[in-house]
């Protein structure tokens, strides 16, 4: 199956040509696989994350020239965020922007758990070493992002145990994971913000569990079994329906083996759950699950999730 494709060379590696478009390209999340605390350090407990990456997302472009001939017609301008991701990079590199626009174009949902926002600052700063010919600078991007907000490991092109509020990459975990997903959008979204104190309440009740969840996690990705981390990101899903609960999950866990599914993922702290499935759903699984979703009410989609 495809997955999230690694990019054929660094995104610095073609310099940017003179009076030409340039652009940028950071893939979004269908949630976590796993959300929970993690000890570090003299042993505090913060929130440790594997996002779920996903064939979805979010460019950013650099047209030169005021009147932005090549872009379309109404594109976007970058968003609060992106904007302050370009002022933190040319800053950082003491460089002006060439006359030009940046504009913008996402495949991902703004506040339901696409990491669309982290995904849209990735994007900007991909462009803009491409707008100045830089070397593509990962620490760069991790500095900038963590000035502007607690972030979603798309910056990497494989699975990670990440700690968000800190920027730091715990554990790489590889490429050799991926699913096909069918999932659905609920309503309302969600200010992750606002909910950590009531999720670290939730996982100081809740430690031995996770560190079971995440043990078993671990494995899984070690063994490059996705059958396994289905199984984990499962028990995950269970323990966030405790203290963020999604209306539809309970009949998604009820109904995942109908549908033949090896387990169910959610957005941990945003809007989605869905079922993830080790080999691609055929056309008849795929209307029967369509079905089930408009029966609860709403519209299925289906994406390729993670590596491999």
């Amino acid at each position: 199956m495809t997955g999230v494709p690694a990019p054929p060379h660094p995104p610095s590696s073609v310099p940017a040509r003179p009076g030409r478009v340039s652009a940028g390209v950071c893939h979004g999340t269908l949630g976590e696989l796993y959300q929970g605390p993690l000890r570090h350090g003299a042993g505090e407990r913060d929130i440790a994350i594997v996002s779920f990456p996903v064939e979805l997302h979010s460019w950013v472009y650099f047209t030169p020239g005021e009147d932005d001939p090549a872009g379309p017609r109404g594109a976007p301008p970058l968003g609060e965020k992106a904007r302050a991701a370009a002022g933190l990079f040319l800053d950082r590199f003491g460089l002006v922007l060439p006359p030009g626009r940046l504009s913008a174009h996402s495949d991902l949902r703004v506040g339901v758990g696409m990491a669309s926002s982290t995904a849209d600052v990735v994007a900007t700063l991909r462009c803009l070493f491409r707008v100045f010919s830089l070397p593509y600078d990962p620490a760069a991007v991790t500095a900038i992002l963590s000035s502007i907000e607690r972030a979603d490991s798309v910056f990497l092109d494989e699975f990670a145990l990440y700690l968000s509020a800190r920027h730091r990459v715990v554990r790489r975990l590889g490429r050799s994971v991926g699913f096909h997903t069918a999932y659905v959008r609920e309503p309302g979204t969600v200010d992750t913000s606002a909910v950590t104190p009531l999720l670290l309440r939730h996982y100081r009740r809740r430690a031995e569990e996770y560190g079971r969840c995440l043990t078993d996690l671990l494995k899984g990705f070690s063994a490059a079994d996705p059958a396994a981390v289905a199984r984990a990101a499962t028990d995950s899903a269970v323990l966030s329906q405790e203290v963020l609960p999604k209306g539809t999950f309970e009949a998604l866990l009820a109904h995942r083996g109908e549908f033949g599914a090896d387990g169910v993922f959610v957005a941990h702290t945003g809007s989605l759950a869905g079922f993830l499935f080790t080999r691609r759903p055929d056309p008849f699984v795929k209307d029967d699950v369509s079905a089930f979703f408009r029966s609860l009410g709403h519209q299925c989609s289906f994406a390729q999730g993670g590596y491999g």
